[in-house]
């Protein structure tokens, strides 16, 4: 019997990891990770402690036991996600889980370091040596055993990471001491070093509490994100299997099903308003802080808040097809992916810890060398382990990365990837489609220009007929313009109908074969417009975008022109604002159009930008946008392209930042969003500089913690080794640059963008 396997598809696994603390840890869980069968690429995230790898042939139980199993024999703890989470919430008699080891290390340590504040009055308090030995001994060993265990596996792994730095140091304190007590006389004068071994632990493992309290605020807007999901749902009755309202779970729902939505609830899931009218505030999910009207028809997203009406909903999406779920998803993965600025970091930690033990070793040989003797010398080598520690420059890009996309999605700017952030702020180039991202995209029929003895009713009615069922603004406008004049207008009024790329419609109304479309097309199809021709390129001059509209009779070759329909647009209230201030900020600026000259010019010299300077690119064909990017991008110009539909797809593919911005009513395009590195969850042109904006701050950050992070290695290791730095300040300095590294990092939380004045 022959037997068939099916290829598994390639999955994602996301794992949270605990015992990670610095660059290290990154590298060696990585190399662990990408060891294993079947893993195509893993990514390690210090400050969000997780995990996520990619699997070719699918997650299986065995894959994910094997994951698993490399997390653990790499020295830490594999853990789901939802229990790094619930972690993080325990309390035992009002006190944080996380925070009892702190507790009991100060409690400990605080009687070795009397002494040293009593001599700062006078007082001599030194505790018995036995005294000593019976307080720093738990804390050492009992509390300091992650260290041993981490430092233990990184040994096995012939690699280094913090914690082999701190056990080395805190041993070497702690085993000085020892020895020098043992072999002390009865009554004699001692100096020993408990308190560095016990102050240095714990003076670690404040400053690791405190850098995870901070690490958690910067996942604060995910989790802002899921709070938005409401648990419970009014389901209407369906006349067959209920018969009532009945409340069920949102997960529950599926596609089709009508819900009640009571004001002041947030809206189960993606759907449609079938009754009722209200306002929503999406606030959330777009940073748009005005409410939006909503009545019959309109689209709702999960997660929105309900104002003042109850409406009914019927269920669009649910579960990972909903706008919400891919929101969270985008800012997770951005938040998950490396910058390449990383790479610099994974260099420089693959060789830190190494390098620093060859420092510390030539710090005792130079002091004892210099006459020192092997207390001060080995004292001075402690320093330096315990200063020069990696966990800075592990978190310096991530943490900034987390923060810069968290702010950016809470105010309706979703970046894709750490790359699309990096690479926007290097942006000096702008190319703007012009319908739908600097217009409302919502063009009016204006003018009808008939032919000689043409009745101008039967005209737009024939025209209503070959477009109705077309989704194209131009043809949505002629269909309303039709309605407005009480025109009734049959769906299957017109057969045969074809859309042409870039040109326009072609079918056959009431026997006659009709085309409606762009004067190029008109050109292409040996048209003679006749007195047309002339009325046509006045309207062109005006600003207006020109169609045509001719007849083929049946057994004839020739084409009759009808009429010329001339529509226009408005530009949307921030594009003149958003164009002057990316002016000011020297960005080179182009609109794309696939308009004549005369309407891109038109709408260019509304918008302000400088025809003369070739800003204004019309006549494009939609599949020649992507090659109008890539001639923007010659001379090493860095090119953001922004975009709302599916034939700007390929554009913003092409560009080194793609933008898709949604409409004000429906959200972008998937396909577009899909195409693009940053999504703009409002159609504000002025969202564009915002985007750039965020991200020239992220990228600051990200310099500044990276900069800070090398600059405390730098300084600290020199001073550590000529003997200015105790152990003891040494550990605190340590446990706070970390602290300080994220605290400079969460300044990003306060980002608004640029107000529109």
């Amino acid at each position: 019997m022959n037997t068939t396997t099916t290829p598994l598809a390639p999955a994602q696994i996301d794992l949270g990891i605990g015992g990670m603390t610095c660059a290290s840890c990154v590298l060696r869980v990585e190399k662990a990770l990408k060891k294993q069968p079947g893993v195509s690429e893993a990514t390690v995230n210090l400050a969000t402690e997780s995990a996520r790898v990619l699997m070719v042939d699918g997650e299986t139980p065995e894959s994910l036991a094997r994951v698993k199993r490399a997390v653990r024999d790499a020295g830490y703890e594999p853990r789901s996600m939802e229990a790094m989470d619930a972690a993080a919430e325990k309390r035992w008699m009002g006190v944080s889980v996380d925070f009892l080891p702190v507790l009991i290390g100060i409690v400990l340590s605080a009687p070795l370091v009397l002494p040293m504040v009593g001599d700062l009055f006078g007082k001599h308090w030194m505790l018995s040596a036995w005294m000593q030995f019976v307080l720093a001994t738990p804390v050492q060993f009992v509390l300091g055993a992650r260290f041993y265990r981490a430092g233990w596996h990184a040994l096995k792994a012939r690699t280094g990471n913090m914690e082999l730095l701190v056990s080395i140091g805190t041993t070497a304190a702690w085993a000085l001491s020892t020895w020098l007590w043992w072999r002390s006389e009865p009554g004699e004068m001692l100096h020993l070093y408990y308190e560095a071994s016990a102050v240095v632990i714990t003076l670690v493992l404040l400053g690791k509490w405190l850098e995870a309290r901070a690490k958690r605020q910067t996942t604060s807007a995910i989790r802002a994100l899921q709070s938005l999901r409401p648990e419970r749902a009014h389901l209407l009755p369906d006349g067959v299997r209920r018969t009532e309202i009945t409340d069920v779970s949102v997960d529950e729902l599926l596609p089709g099903d009508v819900v009640r939505v009571l004001p002041g609830e947030r809206f189960a899931a993606d759907g449609t308003v079938v009754q009722g009218s209200t306002q929503a505030d999406e606030s959330m999910l777009t940073g748009e802080a005005m409410p939006v009207p909503k009545e019959v028809g309109d689209g709702v997203t999960g997660g929105s808040l309900n104002g003042e009406g109850a409406v009914e909903v019927q269920v669009r999406a649910i579960g990972a097809q909903s706008v919400l779920a891919q929101i969270i998803a985008l800012v997770q993965d951005a938040q998950a992916g490396k910058a390449p600025v990383q790479r610099l970091v994974d260099q420089v930690a693959a060789v830190f810890v190494p390098v620093v033990l060859v420092i510390a070793l030539a710090t005792l040989l130079g002091w004892l060398w210099t006459g020192a003797d092997m207390e001060a010398a080995l004292i001075h080598a402690v320093a330096v382990l315990v200063i020069a520690c990696p966990c800075a420059l592990g978190l310096a890009t991530p943490a900034a990365i987390m923060a810069g996309t968290g702010v950016a999605a809470q105010h309706g700017i979703l970046i894709k990837d750490a790359q699309a952030l990096e690479i926007a702020h290097k942006v000096d180039t702008v190319a703007f489609d012009k319908t739908g991202t600097l217009t409302e995209g919502h063009p009016r029929l204006l003018v009808i220009e008939v032919a000689a003895g043409v009745d101008e009713l039967a005209v737009l009615q024939a025209a209503a007929a070959l477009q109705a069922q077309s989704a194209h603004p131009l043809a949505r406008a002629v269909v309303e313009a039709a309605t407005a004049r009480s025109l009734v207008v049959l769906p299957d009024a017109a057969t045969n109908v074809q859309a042409v790329s870039g040109r326009g419609s072609q079918g056959t109304v009431q026997g006659a074969l009709l085309s409606l479309g762009s004067l190029r097309w008109m050109d292409e199809l040996g048209v003679d417009l006749g007195p047309l021709a002339v009325r046509a390129q006045a309207l062109q001059q005006q600003g207006s975008t020109v169609s045509a509209l001719v007849s083929q009779a049946v057994g004839t070759t020739g084409w009759v022109p009808l009429a010329l329909l001339a529509f226009g647009d408005e530009p949307k209230a921030g594009a003149a604002a958003a164009i002057a201030e990316l002016r000011a900020a020297g960005m080179r600026l182009f609109m794309v159009s696939g308009d004549n000259q005369g309407a891109a010019m038109a709408m260019a010299a509304r918008l302000g930008l400088r025809a003369d300077d070739g800003e204004v690119i019309a006549e494009v064909l939609p599949g020649d946008k992507a090659a109008v990017v890539r001639r923007l991008k010659e001379g090493g110009h860095v090119v953001a392209m922004v975009g709302d539909g599916v034939n700007d797809a390929p554009a913003l593919a092409s560009a080194d930042v793609g933008m898709a911005m949604s409409h004000s009513q429906g959200g972008s395009s998937d396909v577009a969003m899909h195409a693009a590195g940053i999504t703009l969850m409002r159609g504000d042109p002025l969202m564009v500089a915002a985007a750039l904006d965020i991200s020239r701050r992220t990228v600051r950050k990200i310099r500044q913690n990276l900069f800070w992070a090398f600059a405390y290695n730098v300084a600290g290791i020199p001073l550590a080794a000529l003997g200015f730095l105790s152990p003891v300040v040494a550990g605190a300095a340590m446990a706070l640059s970390s602290v300080s590294v994220v605290s400079n990092t969460l300044l990003l939380k306060r980002w608004r963008p640029p107000a529109r004045s």
